[in-house]
């Protein structure tokens, strides 16, 4: 068993930045990958990015490109998302994920565990 525990959100204007940190404990899998997603109201849950976690290599949305960044601290078993520049409309639940799984995936139907999600709200 996965669990992961999301933290950091809040409330920011437009322009600021937040760090969210997901913390995982129970057992890992060597090709495990951490992903980050976001469900605004009323809207789909969205893929933000993602990490493998053995390598550090990255992938990310479009629409977060360049203003979000996503990396690990192995000894603390966490990984985090760097969000600067944030706009009103990153506003959503954010939540990260764990796939056990070597292939790379923005389908969050392929994520076998998930946090409780953090609030990130950005003001005009």
């Amino acid at each position: 068993q996965v669990q992961l525990s999301e933290s950091g959100g809040g409330l920011v204007q437009t322009g600021g930045s937040l760090r969210l940190s997901c913390a995982a404990s129970g057992r890992t899998f060597s090709s495990q990958h951490m992903g980050w997603f976001r469900q605004a109201l009323g809207k789909e849950r969205e893929f933000v990015g993602v990490i493998r976690w053995s390598s550090g290599i990255t992938y990310y949305a479009d629409s977060v490109k360049g203003r979000f960044t996503i990396s690990r601290d192995n000894a603390k078993n966490t990984v985090y998302l760097q969000m600067i520049s944030l706009k009103p409309e990153d506003t959503a639940v954010y939540y990260c994920a764990f796939r056990s799984s070597g292939i790379f995936s923005n389908d969050p139907r392929e994520y076998d565990y998930w946090g409780q999600g953090t609030q990130v709200t950005v003001s005009s």
